[in-house]
């Protein structure tokens, strides 16, 4: 069940993503053609405060022509750096805190048919006020919502990104633990 890649074409290489098409030859031995998009990873993190707030944000986001509410998340700086070190980053440029204690809860793969983004998924706690300067095209509205409400969101589809519904789930199921 493989897929040979026999030639690659890039069609566009940008500051976030490469767009590659790939000529492959299938399990039949027949050819195909595979758009995919190239993306260096990215690390998102559940910060829960000393009140049992998840600490989200809300933003446009083109793709899905309005605003969601999501875990602070953000791609990789480069090949190196650890996904750790990111997700803590990215919960001190959105949210202005850093995690006294940083716990893994696995990683995904955002659309595996696609592209080659994987996500690290963190659980914060302890949580301290840190701020670093959000990036410039960023707009955010923090928001806290209680766990349970926030696992309710995630379950009833209130909550549709899927990166902060994998990340809440996978929190739900360590704290029950």
């Amino acid at each position: 069940m493989i897929e040979t890649i026999l030639e690659t074409q890039t069609i566009y290489e940008g500051r976030i993503v490469n767009l590659d098409v790939h000529t492959v030859r299938l399990p039949s031995g027949n050819v195909g053609i595979r758009e995919l998009i190239r993306h260096g990873g990215a690390a998102a993190v559940v910060p829960i405060d000393d009140a049992g707030h998840v600490v989200m944000v809300r933003q446009f986001r083109l793709g899905a022509g309005q605003s969601l509410l999501e875990i602070p998340a953000g791609g990789l700086s480069g090949p190196d750096e650890p996904p750790h070190v990111c997700a803590t980053r990215e919960m001190r440029e959105e949210i202005g805190y850093k995690p006294g204690e940083l716990v893994e809860l696995g990683a995904f793969f955002a659309a595996a048919a696609y592209t080659t983004e994987k996500i690290h998924l963190y659980l914060g706690r302890r949580l301290t006020p840190s701020r670093l300067t959000p990036d410039d095209d960023e707009y955010l509205k923090i928001e806290r919502i209680p766990f349970t409400e926030a696992l309710e969101m995630a379950y009833d589809g209130r909550i549709t990104d899927s990166k902060t519904i994998i990340g809440i789930v996978r929190a739900a199921r360590h704290l029950k633990s």
